[in-house]
């Protein structure tokens, strides 16, 4: 039989086409693939589950984005990223007026990839011009100065004629990360200034807030804005950073457990004074015997009056006077932006609880601040013994329930009145939420994760608490990072049986309890 050369020629072709098709690389394939892009909007947002990915995090680590990542995360299940980016990295020479073009190319081959594989791509700035979390601070104040807002107006208006042909499926910003606890209706004017200059650009961008406080607190004030927000899932604290390096007070942070029976509690005392409010500390008794506690200072803010009272009666009394030179203090320290004294004076100070004694406070009458870093329980018998427990601070939060002294309960002399656990944290951080859900404002978790000196087992079982209760709340999340210390790989942890996965060292373990959410 004989055959057409043209028919053999496009036989051969067929036959190198498919078998070229097996040998390509997955990744290739993938690339080519149809994806689903979930719906968008400021009022709700999707439940997209991703990473955060931190080549420009920082000025001093600026390097491009990676499209291993986009392609493995597509390939394991997740359909999200959140960039959070130094705005210095995109600007020349010092002037943040001007703009590095090949910088910002590296930023749309970012976008670019997300496309490519299916991901949704959320742009931050972690560092915005006047207002950062890291270090070191910002010389100007976005909160106050004009010009600075204008400036960062200026660098959201440049994103946003970049980026208006992009559907919302695909581009979301995030305008600044975890602005302080302040006056909501302060933040919202400047956040107004912001939004206004990204939709002359862009009238339709969907738009993210980070709550107020740190991201932990919703913003009622931004309704009229049209605009999402962004929780964040690191509550609490002695369970997720335990033993970083960048948290204040993490070296008193005992070794965590989850569920918490027992909890730290929150030695950061404010006056009345504060807006925020006071918030005495009150451990229940009884104290069947006398009872030396010792109470360990840290930092002083200006001035602080400590009191103890013991059923109402006031059994101790101190003024601390912050200010320059000697004194009782081991550190003086100048705050010049607020021109106030903040001093350490990591010293203890003794008061005998009376025997018979049904409850007592702790508290500062009158002043700024004062830091407890530890209390002391000693018996005044010869023979006590002292037991001690560390205390965290947290600026202005109360604390969830009273304490009660139980000398001979394992784990310590305190035992807390409300349990630390699932239920806990669906009270703790998505209730407040709910009330942003309501007022027509989509909510998603814009960072979480749990940093590597944690216990594997422990991060395991707080993360699927978190994950448990943000699917039943029907929200999204973003992990930080994707590759690092709190991330599925590359983590460095000491207790994981880590898995070889495309060149990295994965936690297995990890991974598979977020694709179960």
């Amino acid at each position: 039989m004989n055959i057409h050369p043209t028919f053999r020629l496009l036989t051969l072709a067929v036959f190198l086409a498919i078998i070229s098709q097996m040998l390509m690389p997955t990744h290739a394939q993938d690339a080519g693939k149809e994806y689903h892009w979930l719906p968008a909007s400021a009022e709700k947002l999707p439940r997209w589950r991703g990473f955060n990915l931190l080549e420009k995090f920082y000025l001093s680590k600026n390097k491009p984005f990676q499209e291993e990542d986009f392609r493995l995360i597509s390939q394991l299940g997740f359909n999200f990223v959140r960039l959070p980016m130094d705005y210095r990295v995109w600007i020349k020479n010092g002037d943040w007026t001007q703009f590095d073009e090949a910088v910002l190319r590296e930023i749309d081959q970012a976008v670019e990839w997300g496309g490519k594989y299916g991901i949704h791509v959320c742009i931050n700035f972690h560092r915005a011009p006047g207002y950062t979390v890291a270090s070191p601070p910002e010389k100007t104040r976005i909160w106050t100065d004009a010009e600075t807002q204008r400036v960062c107006a200026l660098h959201w208006a440049t994103f946003a004629r970049r980026y208006r042909s992009i559907p919302n499926e695909r581009v979301s910003f995030n305008l600044m990360n975890e602005p302080p606890k302040m006056d909501p209706k302060a933040y919202t004017a400047v956040v107004s200034k912001l939004v206004a200059a990204i939709r002359q650009e862009d009238p339709n961008r969907l738009i993210i807030s980070d709550g107020i406080g740190w991201g932990f607190i919703p913003v009622m004030e931004l309704r009229d804005l049209h605009i999402a927000q962004a929780a964040r899932g690191y509550t609490p604290f002695e369970v997720s950073h335990y033993k970083a390096s960048w948290m204040h007070g993490n070296k008193d942070y005992p070794p965590p457990s989850w569920p918490q029976k027992n909890g730290l509690i929150n030695g950061m005392l404010l006056s009345p004074r504060k807006k925020e409010g006071a918030n005495p500390l009150t451990i229940q008794g009884p104290f069947a015997s006398a009872i030396d506690l010792r109470m360990h200072v840290g930092k002083v803010s200006t001035s602080a009056l400590l009191v103890v009272e013991a059923d109402g009666d006031k059994i101790f009394e101190k003024r601390f006077k912050c200010g320059p030179g000697e004194g009782e203090w081991k550190k003086v320290e100048f705050i010049a932006r607020s021109k106030v004294y903040q001093n350490t004076y990591d010293r203890d100070y003794i008061v005998t609880i009376p025997a018979g004694t049904k409850q007592i406070c702790i508290r500062v009458a009158d002043g700024d601040w004062l830091q407890l870093e530890q209390l002391g329980f000693k018996p005044t018998t010869p023979e006590g013994v002292e037991s001690s427990l560390s205390l965290t601070n947290k600026f202005g939060e109360k604390d969830d329930g009273l304490f009660r002294y139980a000398p001979d309960a394992p784990g310590g002399p305190l035992l807390r009145a409300v349990a630390r656990d699932k239920a806990w944290l669906w009270k703790q951080c998505i209730v407040p939420w709910q009330a942003a859900e309501t007022q027509g404002m989509g909510v998603m978790v814009g960072e979480w994760g749990c940093y590597n000196k944690t216990p594997h087992d422990i991060t395991l079982r707080w993360a699927e608490d978190c994950l448990n209760n943000w699917k039943q709340a029907n929200w999204g999340w973003a992990m930080w990072n994707f590759r690092g210390a709190l991330g599925i790989l590359d983590s460095g942890r000491t207790d994981v049986q880590y898995e070889d996965f495309e060149g990295h060292k994965l936690d297995r373990k990890l991974l598979e309890l977020l694709q179960r959410y």
